[in-house]
C-alpha cells in the first residue's frame, strides 16, 4: 500500500524538493542576520519563501534542525580543501575554510544561536553534537591520504583556538594566527598516528 502523499518524506533526489529547500535556506540566510534567531519564525519564513508552514515543518521539524542546515549547508565559498598527504597544508586550508564559513553572517548567527540554546534545548544540544561529528568526520576524510586519523580531542585542539579568537576574544583570525595554531597542533598529535614527515 502506498503511503499517503501528505506523509511522504521529502527525498533529496527529487529536484523540486531540493529547489524548495535551497530557496527556503537562501531566504533564511538573508533574514537571520536582520531579525535574529528569535525573529526567524516559521510564519515569516513561509511568507518570504512562498511556501506553507507545513512544508517548513516537513523539512525542519524543529528550529534547531533549520539552524543545523543553515550551518552545514551554507553557501559554497569555494574554500573547502581537497584531501592531501601534507597534514600541515590540509589543516591550514581547513582552518581557512572554517574562518570563511563563520564570516557568513547567517552561518555565524546560526552557530551562536545553537550554542546558546544547547544548555536548555535538547534539539539544539543534539544539533551541536551532530555538527561536531560531521566536521570531525569530514576532516578525517581530508587526512586519509596522509594515513592518519585524529581523535575528537585532537580535532578540538585544532579548531578550538580559532573559535575562541572569533567568538570569545572578538578578534581577527589572521593567516599568521592560523599558521601558529597549526604548528602547535601538529606537535600535539600522537606520534604513533603521525607520519614522520608531518612532524617536521
Amino acid at each position: 500500500m502506498k503511503q499517503p502523499l501528505h506523509r511522504r518524506q521529502p527525498t533529496q533526489s527529487n529536484p523540486r524538493v531540493q529547489r524548495t529547500r535551497n530557496r527556503v535556506l537562501a531566504v533564511a540566510r538573508e533574514l537571520l542576520p536582520q531579525v535574529g534567531p528569535a525573529g526567524l519564525t516559521y510564519a515569516l519564513l513561509a511568507e518570504r519563501s512562498d511556501v506553507t508552514r507545513q512544508t517548513l515543518y516537513r523539512h525542519w521539524p524543529t528550529r534547531a534542525a533549520l539552524l543545523f542546515d543553515l550551518i552545514l549547508e551554507g553557501p559554497d565559498l569555494g574554500t573547502y580543501p581537497e584531501p592531501g598527504s601534507d597534514v600541515r597544508e590540509v589543516a591550514t586550508a581547513w582552518l581557512k575554510s572554517l574562518r570563511a564559513g563563520v564570516s557568513v553572517p547567517a552561518v555565524r548567527t546560526a552557530a551562536l544561536a545553537v550554542t546558546a540554546q544547547a544548555d536548555h534545548d535538547p534539539d539544539s544540544a543534539q544539533a551541536l553534537i551532530r555538527i561536531g561529528e560531521d566536521r570531525h568526520t569530514g576532516f578525517n576524510k581530508l587526512l586519509e591520504p596522509a594515513g592518519i586519523h585524529i581523535s575528537e580531542d585532537e580535532f578540538t585542539l585544532l579548531y578550538g583556538p580559532v573559535l575562541a579568537r572569533l567568538f570569545l576574544d572578538r578578534g581577527q583570525v589572521t593567516d599568521a594566527f592560523i599558521d601558529t595554531v597549526v604548528t602547535q597542533w601538529i606537535t600535539t598529535l600522537q606520534t604513533a598516528n603521525t607520519p614522520q614527515d608531518a612532524q617536521k
